[in-house]
């Protein structure tokens, strides 16, 4: 494919229904979309696998880099099978206890053991997205008695918060096990762990991945109020996060989530960690053609705050208009980022748990960029580190990356501005690389004779070692 700069943010879709043909992929690349999202709540594992190689097979055939993130369920609370579906009306009582399946027309099944320990009197169950609310009056036994305040109809396998009340939750099930095992057998780029409270949670995901002798980067999503609490920490220990809108909005007040995805933002721009802002970003985009204002609005500025990604669930997945929700995405991106609001404090802290060095040469490359009117930065990485630095900069012009590993490339994807190359040049930078580089920058990279480009690299080898120099470049001297 034609290398095309003109959108920098990254665009996250979820695969399903809607666009798992060969040919619903190749239009999702073409129309903007850089790292594709496997939800491990729905589906079987051979689905999985099939979308998984397909996925694979596209991107070779159109010479990207496509990274695949394996989204773990977690311990997501749902309720069990209904006999038939529930009218509750306002002030009923009801009762919920754990079980899969409903014995008793009396009680309400719900699939999480710890129900009956995690609350007490007051404590607020919530059903569907929070469209049903029940106040609990008491808890004997394994049974909880609870008053309907949210009247409406429940259905089987519907999803149950409980707001600040899950410490019984397991950070990771034994199916999230599973799927660790999938992601890591298949080559997947990253993983995402769902409803993440404290740091343990990532570390143990981590342990699991180790013990089958992977380092797949862990995507934090941060759904619940704990993770709030705890955010820097969790931040610190992640790899990249995610703004899981949906559930957050749940367990809080709808009303803090904006200020919360900020916050979030922030603290990831600070630590240099790559973020993903997600859910109902083009909601109506499911069955119309056409966003709202608002939720272009949504999308644009989750991109000013700050945000590496955005993502798409049920508009790409089950979406009538799932190639149209991924172009209009990638159009508000443009529009935002070349707006006068389009504008970032580059004077980041130093952080002492990074390497300065490195930190000092993307510093460095950064602010060279004005002064030379360069055209791109170009950045050769065995891992992406000094990479991933350079983006959270936000340059104002495009990140070539080179490296050796096409796994790395895969990774990068998700990173703001970077455009990944493939090449196997771990070499000193002579005058026979240099005239390599220009003829890779003019040929495939789309620069021109004559411009400036800003190299990072490390010596003697350009891509394998440490990132320790920035030259500056004119293509064809």
């Amino acid at each position: 494919m034609k290398k095309d700069y003109s959108k920098r943010t990254k665009i996250v879709v979820t695969i399903g229904p809607a666009v798992s043909t060969k040919e619903g992929i190749i239009k999702l690349i073409k129309a903007g979309a850089n790292v594709f999202r496997l939800n491990t709540s729905h589906g079987s594992m051979d689905d999985h696998r099939e979308k998984f190689n397909l996925i694979r097979q596209v991107s070779k055939e159109l010479d990207v880099y496509c990274a695949i993130m394996v989204d773990l369920q977690g311990p997501k609370i749902r309720v069990g099978n209904l006999n038939e579906e529930i009218k509750l009306e306002y002030g009923q009582e009801v009762i919920f206890s754990h079980a899969q399946y409903q014995d008793d027309e009396k009680i309400i099944p719900v699939d999480y053991k710890g129900i009956a320990h995690d609350v007490k009197s007051g404590s607020k169950i919530l059903l569907d997205d929070g469209k049903i609310a029940a106040i609990v009056d008491k808890v004997e036994g394994s049974k909880v008695y609870a008053k309907i305040t949210n009247a409406g109809v429940l259905k089987s396998r519907k999803g149950l918060n409980i707001p600040g009340s899950t410490a019984s939750l397991a950070a990771v099930t034994p199916k999230d096990v599973e799927y660790i095992k999938f992601a890591i057998d298949m080559g997947a780029d990253y993983i995402a762990l769902s409803f993440v409270r404290q740091k343990e949670d990532v570390l143990l995901a981590k342990k699991y991945i180790n013990d089958f002798n992977s380092n797949i980067p862990v995507i934090a999503k941060l759904e619940k109020p704990q993770a709030i609490e705890n955010l820097s920490e969790i931040i610190n220990a992640s790899d990249s996060v995610m703004v899981a809108r949906g559930d957050l909005g749940i367990e809080l007040s709808p009303v803090e989530v904006p200020i919360c995805q900020k916050l979030i933002i922030s603290e990831c721009n600070k630590q240099k960690k790559p973020v993903i802002v997600a859910t109902q970003m083009l909601e109506s985009m499911i069955n119309e053609p056409i966003p709202t204002r608002a939720e272009v609005s949504d999308v644009a500025n989750a991109i000013i705050d700050g945000a590496d990604a955005v993502m798409l669930s049920g508009e790409t997945s089950v979406g009538k208009f799932a190639i149209k929700a991924v172009e209009t995405m990638a159009q508000i991106a443009q529009h935002t980022e070349g707006s006068v609001f389009y504008e970032f404090d580059k004077d980041f802290e130093m952080s002492e748990d990074m390497a300065l060095t490195r930190q000092a040469i993307v510093f460095g490359a950064d602010k060279m960029l004005k002064y030379v009117n360069a055209k791109a930065v170009l950045s050769f990485s065995h891992f992406g580190y000094s990479t991933r630095l350079m983006s959270k900069l936000k340059p104002s012009v495009p990140i070539i990356l080179v490296s050796d590993l096409e796994e790395t490339c895969r990774k990068m994807s998700i990173a703001w501005g970077v455009y990944p190359f493939h090449k196997k040049w771990d070499s000193v930078l002579t005058g026979d690389m240099l005239l390599k580089i220009d003829e890779f920058l003019t040929n495939e990279a789309g620069l021109k004779m004559g411009d400036y480009v800003v190299i990072t690299g490390s010596a003697p080898n350009l891509i394998t070692g440490r990132t320790n120099f920035v030259r500056v470049h004119k293509i064809g001297t």
